[in-house]
């Protein structure tokens, strides 16, 4: 990470091993259904030895030029403080986005930023379905009467999954390397068995083979290009979890165990493919379990769910945080956040993300029934995510690095040329299943603007009757009110105009306390602010104080912390006599015509009452605050 020393030694070992669990476990579970995938009955492609190589030579290829060369080489390198995913990239792409001055193409850019994160909401309720689908499926081979149980196993392993997240991931994130590590040996030595029945397979490594077979194949080369990307999901979530690890162990873990393994597996399952090409007339055809031999594959079975369920697991986490930095940036109504773990504060849980998360799984698995059906709704989110990704890096790089303009296009353009296709061919998918992500996307998005529209609107209409800070304390030194002992702490949204509850304090009740505190919290575009820019604390007349405490969009805010802190800048507290006073707005839509559409301003009203109180998710004394509500029409 850019603000901790580099990694080594020992610590560097640890932090791989970790990484390999929570990052790496998405790709490492490709194996199970990727390479099946580019040859499934009705879709895929005839089984014969230049389809093989061809196959091959592209997954190994998407693998190479995509994850190795795109995120680990260049993606990885725009950090935000030591953050990554989309959302920490757009805020390095378009710093000016803070302020209301941005361009037409920022703006653009911003809301292809936030469709992109998402997009990834669509992947993180298909990739624990999938993953554990697929594992569980493998037991139909070691047993063949066990398929009527594939779906109640795999919805119960969904079930106990979701409801261990409360213990927090750093208690289960400890057996998770060691266990990946394990999977990874074992695919990577099946791999090896494989590719010594059938040596030749080797020479998948040509590009030319996989340049041939789409030359030749035409249509069918086109629908197993959509098949290819299964091997390459999850390069968003290395991304993303880049701030968990840095960027050190998450390479050191990719060139020393995870490339190696996937390469020597999917070889293995085309050579066994190539010795053994009547294997793929079988309707229980999977080459990954069909190259284990009889007596390992229980234990590969078990191993492999366990591998899908630690795969589940980053991009559960990965939800979490996406909904973290939303309800930070403002994009989300303020939902429950519990911090598992005192010393990573990346690792949070949100129980109504997680509920929500669980249900739409469970959904999937009844609804699709297989892995297959449901690898056709797998992939149009993944590559659109990734060209989103392409697309703000061409500005990030100009930004961060110092790019020139012809250097980033020709990096992102070279991205550009190998995620096309594969985006075109997840178009494909859509009718067949591809769709579902794409609805679970457009209706995050629909659910974030109108809760930044909603937002805007209240704010406008208060605005008008907003009176400037200073403006306001002069009078009161002027008329000089009655003043009770004690401070009052007034939250404001705007450290520069007089919180409304402070004006509906003094018209209803007519008194003032003797120290008054305008407490405002700005979210920085950053994901992390330094502790030395954390607070500015400002003296005024009249015994008023202006505090504005600053914070990244990763970290939450923690009032009490802030309070002690002002002691620095002779501003005591003591709790037993400080009021925190807070307006609640109650939103009343009105059909008129500056506003949102009738049932738009409905849901938003909604989303308001059933958001978490401030008292609640800034963790305040709850008997110490005093709430004043107020009507908004929008």
């Amino acid at each position: 990470m850019s603000h901790h020393a580099p990694a080594s030694g020992k610590r560097l070992a640890g932090l791989s091993l970790a990484a390999l669990g929570i990052v790496y476990g998405d790709i490492g579970t490709s194996p199970i259904y990727a390479f099946k995938e580019c040859f499934a009955r009705g879709h895929g492609a005839p089984v014969n030895t230049g389809n093989v190589l061809g196959v091959l030579s592209l997954i190994i290829w998407a693998l190479i030029l995509i994850v190795t060369i795109k995120y680990l080489v260049y993606v990885l390198r725009a950090d935000n403080k030591g953050e990554g995913g989309i959302l920490a990239l757009l805020a390095l792409a378009f710093p000016e986005a803070k302020s209301g001055h941005r361009s037409r193409l920022a703006k653009t850019f911003a809301a292809i930023g936030i469709a992109g994160a998402c997009l990834l909401y669509g992947d993180g309720i298909i990739t624990p379905a999938i993953s554990v689908l697929g594992a569980v499926e493998g037991m139909k081979i070691a047993a063949p009467g066990f398929e009527r149980f594939i779906l109640p196993v795999s919805a119960g392993i969904i079930v106990i999954l979701f409801a261990a997240q409360r213990a927090g991931t750093a208690k289960v994130g400890r057996i998770f390397g060691p266990i990946t590590l394990l999977w990874f040996i074992a695919i990577g030595l099946l791999g090896i068995r494989g590719i010594l029945l059938q040596p030749e397979v080797l020479g998948a490594f040509n590009p030319l083979h996989g340049l041939s077979f789409l030359a030749g194949q035409g249509w069918i080369g086109v629908v197993v290009l959509g098949s290819v990307v299964l091997a390459v999901t999850g390069g968003e979530a290395l991304y993303a979890d880049m701030g968990h690890f840095g960027i050190r162990p998450i390479r050191l873990a990719w060139f020393t165990v995870v490339l190696p393994a996937l390469l020597l597996n999917y070889l293995g399952q085309g050579g066994l493919l190539m010795a053994q090409p009547e294997l793929a007339s079988n309707s229980s055809f999977n080459p990954f379990y069909q190259l284990c031999p009889a007596w390992a594959l229980y234990p590969l079975v078990l191993l492999a769910t366990a591998a899908a369920i630690i795969a589940s697991q980053a991009l559960i986490s990965g939800a979490y945080s996406l909904t973290m930095h939303a309800i930070q940036l403002g994009y989300m109504p303020r939902l429950l956040i519990e911090h598992t773990s005192e010393k990573e504060r990346g690792q949070i849980y949100m129980p109504q993300v997680n509920f929500a998360l669980m249900i739409a799984c469970l959904g999937l698995i009844f609804g699709f029934k297989t892995s297959d059906n449901l690898a056709s709704a797998y992939g149009v989110a993944v590559t659109l995510t990734m060209v989103t990704t392409t697309m703000l890096f061409f500005f990030a790089s100009q930004r961060a690095f110092g790019w020139s303009r012809l250097h980033a296009s020709l990096v992102a353009g070279g991205m550009l040329l190998v995620e096309t296709p594969l985006a075109v061919a997840n178009l494909l998918k859509i009718p067949n299943g591809g769709w579902f992500a794409l609805l679970i996307a457009g209706l995050m998005y629909f659910i974030m603007s109108t809760w930044k529209t909603g937002r805007r609107l209240v704010w406008e209409r208060l605005r008008v009757s907003a009176m400037p800070a200073v403006k306001f304390i002069a009078d009161i030194a002027k008329k000089d009110p009655l003043r009770v002992a004690g401070t009052a702490v007034y939250m404001a949204s705007n450290p520069n105009t007089t919180p409304m509850a402070l004006l509906h304090n003094l018209k209803h009740n007519k008194v003032l306390h003797k120290r008054i505190i305008f407490f405002t919290i700005c979210v920085e575009e950053s994901p992390m602010v330094d502790a030395s820019e954390r607070l500015e604390v400002e003296r005024m007349d009249a015994g008023f104080w202006r505090v504005q405490a600053h914070y990244g969009f990763m970290e939450s805010p923690n009032i009490q912390g802030i309070l002690k802190l002002c002691s620095e800048y002779d501003l005591e507290f003591r709790e037993m006599e400080t009021t925190f006073f807070l307006s609640r707005e109650t939103v009343i839509p009105k059909a008129d015509k500056c506003g949102m559409n009738i049932w738009q301003e409905r849901l938003f009203a909604i989303m308001v009452r059933n958001a978490l109180s401030a008292t609640a998710y800034f963790r305040l004394p709850a008997n110490r605050v005093v709430e004043l509500g107020m009507q908004v029409e929008i």
